[in-house]
């Protein structure tokens, strides 16, 4: 019987948990011994390699985070090390490998691939949605709901207290996650890395809503911007008139119950890697697009910074 692993590279997300429960489940409907590399590409160099059963992964669909572990890990960079972790594979017959993570993750793959032939699929997964070549990477959703609550949640206070808040997400230097909660939220102000921005143009319209009885205001703001969130929010005190405060919302966005939509990425995702794997896609990026899922190559994921919707941007310079 073929046997194949799966392992988690780099942040965690939300969504990693029920794709690998799907995981061991479809591996052994197909007849593949599954196994879980724990830690990630440390544990792959470390031989934390264990053969999966179905009591592996019970209990863990509805858990954020990853139940074998994630890891960055600069050992892999090295030849050495990856000629480690080609040995501790072949020692369990393993030559098809499962990879959960971001683009840095995923480009150790093709490396890997050329040197040892382990075949391999990677599966999107960022709440930063920056992959390039993929509409929708794996924690998205989760991470966006888990913004929403928080967002409303603060919408309270700062109604009940005449105040602005600068509310900052996560993202990097990719929007995403600011633009969309800004759209979804109705918030007054967004400010993200992709769209320059001169905060002298909203001082007259603000000072004319707080004069016609706006008693509060809600900006998001991206972590990658080129002014702290602190310096947003002091020009709101200092300018706009308003007693300001920050919320950095930070890891709180990585974590959290997965929603019902990612856990229905991560099976087709895990189906779709699992199906090319076994039909000759030996080193690919299985990715969703307007057209579905389709396999791409390292090179087509990794070669170019992802660029925003055009048409999620158009949005926010409408409402600017």
């Amino acid at each position: 019987m073929k046997k194949i692993a799966i392992l988690c590279s780099g942040g965690d997300v939300s969504g990693m948990n029920p794709a690998l429960k799907h995981f061991v489940e479809y591996s052994i409907q197909k007849g593949l011994i599954p196994h879980l590399i724990y830690n990630g590409y440390e544990g792959l160099i470390d031989d934390e390699i264990k053969e999966a059963s179905y009591s592996d992964v019970s209990g863990i669909i509805n858990r954020g985070g990853t139940n074998i572990g994630s890891a960055r890990s600069k050992r892999f960079h090295e030849k050495k090390y990856r000629d480690i972790a080609k040995q501790n594979l072949d020692a369990r017959g393993i030559d098809m490998l499962v990879a959960m993570g971001g683009d840095g993750s995923l480009k150790g793959l093709d490396i890997f691939y050329q040197e040892s032939g382990i075949k391999f699929c990677g599966i999107p997964a960022t709440i930063d949605n920056d992959i390039n070549g993929t509409d929708y990477s794996l924690g998205v959703d989760t991470a966006l709901n888990i913004i929403k609550v928080s967002i409303d949640a603060i919408r309270d206070t700062a109604s009940s207290f005449r105040r602005a808040f600068v509310i900052e997400t996560m993202g990097r230097d990719c929007g995403y996650l600011a633009l969309v909660s800004h759209l979804t939220s109705g918030s007054e102000l967004c400010l993200i890395p992709e769209v320059e921005y001169d905060l002298k143009k909203y001082e007259e319209e603000f000072k004319k809503q707080i004069k016609n009885g706006r008693r509060y205001f809600i900006a998001i703001v991206s972590e990658g911007i080129k002014d702290k969130s602190s310096d947003i929010s002091q020009w709101f005190e200092n300018v706009i008139g308003m007693e300001s405060k920050v919320s950095i919302l930070g890891h709180v966005q990585r974590g959290g119950n997965p929603s019902t939509y990612d856990r229905l990425m991560a099976y087709k995702f895990v189906n779709h890697a699992i199906d090319g794997l076994l039909s000759g896609n030996n080193r690919s990026v299985i990715c969703y697009t307007k057209n579905g899922f389709e396999f791409k190559t390292i090179e087509e994921v990794t070669s170019k910074k992802k660029e925003l919707d055009p048409e999620l941007i158009s949005y926010l310079k409408n409402n600017s």
